[in-house]
């Protein structure tokens, strides 16, 4: 059998997600012959796309593949499509607020200062929010950084059980805002307020994912292409071992070589460590982009609690609930000086049907009894901060197995948190909160695996995302974050990709 033809481009980009999709939008009309790779399919519309059954209970989108973890073996929350793990989320997106990137005292610890600051992605947050379409408003959260665009579009409405709660925490002398969200809303706009978009595939192209916003429209310019099925498994360097030179991948069932001038790694805060991490060779025998040691440290997962809110005597019909936030409490309780420590974000989440809650509860739950709750519940997101931990590592294993150990921190913290917030909700009028953690197997914002720095010994990557030790590599995923804040990342992913990407085709690869 005669191998398969070497392929060369002069930009590949390892992963179609948020990261991916912005180098490859800014690269996009260039006389850049720019390939991206992913490693799944598109994922197909199909009526399962909405069916809670089918994503939930049967798992029909998550992968097949097993990582190991402190509790054992089990599929990981992973989905592999082109768009990433946009497919599947809640489609918020939050600015970092000016102070996450200083330096913060948490109550375990110090959440450090990244190397660039809010300023420095000012305007490229304004260019994503106007690529995704995001909808929200100004003014009403007292932690939002400044800008200098307005939001796109206005923030979707509330239904009338969330603007009766808007209401009733506003006479709780709280501050609820919009929640911003990259969702094809209104007049003329594709969204059907469905039910299932938070964690859901959306089957009309509504939500806005990295496929449709992102991915799509690069496509449609001649110097961009994109390979499904291509799995990366590892990069290979020159003699020298400071330039990449080509992908070893496995496609359509054969192991071959894609060649490049400059690779982009976008395939997410775990498989991005682990490429790097099998890439080892006698030049770079703990794996490239790695002579600080620090590639695979400092994985951070954030603490999230999921609240069932719930009044025996009220129903919640609503449909689309992920329109209201809470960040009285992002930077700490200044009711009680006893803490003065950042506490978190508080949002809504989907709405859960009785499916979601069988797939994470005791089978012995009766389904009419999750029906009940389901129908009876408002529900909510408890977000706070996981600190860098150097000992909280993904790896891999003798057999070539993923394994991530999670040296969870700030968990008193997020506990003080959970219990604030439940009060709230009770005060708010609702008597039962029943509270359910999130584990690691759940992606919860994972970041942090690849971080960038000013200091090539103590990151693996400058400021601009580029590997101090290769001339030619570039990680702009959420591995390159140094914390993990306690809001939503796809945004400021995307907008340190737009930066990076901008930088390439105006200084680097002209």
């Amino acid at each position: 059998m005669s191998s398969p033809p070497v392929l060369y481009y002069d930009v590949v980009i390892i992963g179609s997600g948020v990261g991916g999709g912005c180098v490859a939008t800014q690269l996009a009309g260039t006389n850049l012959r720019t390939c991206i790779l992913e490693r799944g399919s598109r994922l197909p519309r199909e009526m399962e796309n909405w069916d809670a059954e089918a994503v939930f209970v049967d798992q029909r989108y998550r992968t097949h593949e097993h990582w190991e973890f402190d509790s054992g073996k089990s599929r990981p929350g992973q989905y592999y499509y082109v768009g990433g793990l946009t497919k599947f989320f809640g489609a918020a997106m939050f600015r970092f607020r000016v102070e996450d990137f200083e330096e913060v005292q948490h109550e375990d610890g110090v959440s450090p200062a990244w190397p660039i600051r809010y300023s420095d992605l000012e305007p490229w947050y304004g260019q994503a929010e106007r690529l995704f379409g995001v909808r929200g408003g100004q003014g009403a959260d007292p932690t939002e950084p400044w800008r200098t665009t307005t939001y796109p579009f206005p923030p979707i409405p509330h239904e009338p059980v969330l603007a009766s709660i808007e209401q009733r925490l506003r006479q709780a002398s709280l501050h609820p805002s919009p929640m911003p969200a990259a969702v094809d809303y209104g007049s003329g706009g594709k969204c059907q307020r469905c039910g299932t978009c938070d964690a859901f595939p959306c089957r009309i192209g509504a939500k806005g994912d990295a496929e449709v916003c992102l991915i799509d429209p690069a496509l449609r310019q001649p110097n961009v292409s994109l390979r499904t099925g291509v799995k990366v498994n590892r990069l290979l360097t020159d003699s020298t071992g400071r330039r990449i030179v080509a992908a070893e991948v496995e496609e359509g069932g054969e192991v071959r070589e894609i060649h490049a001038e400059t690779f982009i790694l976008a395939a997410g805060a775990v498989n991005s460590s682990v490429i790097l991490q099998r890439s080892s060779s006698p030049l770079h025998s703990s794996g490239l982009a790695n002579s600080s040691g620090v590639v695979g440290r400092h994985f951070m997962n954030h603490n999230c609690t999921g609240l069932m809110a719930l009044h025996p005597l009220r129903s919640n019909h609503t449909r689309f609930p992920k329109t209201l936030s809470v960040n009285d409490f992002y930077f700490g309780d200044t009711s009680d000086p006893s803490f003065p420590y950042p506490l978190g974000n508080l949002q809504l989440l989907g709405k859960l049907s009785e499916p979601m809650v069988r797939a994470a509860m005791p089978s012995w739950m009766p389904r009419q009894v999750g029906r009940w709750l389901t129908g009876h519940s408002v529900d909510w997101y408890v977000m706070s901060e996981d600190l860098p931990h150097p000992e909280s590592t993904v790896r891999l294993t003798s057999s070539g197995q993923i394994k991530v150990h999670w040296e969870r921190t700030n968990r008193q913290a997020h506990q003080r948190w959970v219990k604030k917030a439940t009060a709230i909700l009770k005060k708010i009028g609702y008597p039962v909160v029943l509270a359910r953690p999130f584990t690691v197997e759940t992606p919860s914002h994972q970041c942090g695996t690849v971080r960038f720095g000013t200091d090539p010994a103590a990151s693996a990557l400058d400021p601009m995302c580029k590997a101090w030790d290769h001339d030619n590599l570039y990680v702009v995923d959420a591995s390159f974050f140094p914390s993990s804040a306690a809001l939503n990342p796809a945004l400021t992913i995307a907008a340190q990709a737009l930066r990076v990407g901008h930088h390439l085709r105006t200084e680097v690869l002209r």
